[in-house]
């Protein structure tokens, strides 16, 4: 499902089981907000939890030698800090 297809459901689900009309740009808006807040958040170190859906944080990657798949030559690939996903027990029992 890509953004306009869940703005599209989004729409939807609001009109049948909450008996609300809600115009497609002010899904868009919210959406446009969750991920920027997500986003501030998360380069601030911070965690943002959504209860049902789960926890967004940060992890890191130390710095390490790899290899040229080409080559084979060793190269030093940097530490990075890294976005990580880890779904709530509710997300985890509904896809199983």
């Amino acid at each position: 499902m890509n953004k306009s297809e869940l703005i599209e459901a989004v729409t939807s689900k609001m009109k049948i089981e909450h008996d609300r009309v809600v115009n497609k740009a002010d899904v868009e808006a919210l959406l446009n907000s969750l991920t920027s807040v997500t986003k501030t958040a998360l380069v601030a170190g911070d965690e943002v939890t959504l209860i049902g859906l789960g926890k967004f944080s940060t992890g890191h990657r130390a710095a390490r030698t790899g290899r040229n798949p080409q080559t084979g030559a060793p190269l030093d690939i940097a530490a990075a800090t890294t976005a990580k996903f880890t779904p709530a027990k509710a997300l985890k029992d509904a896809l199983n």
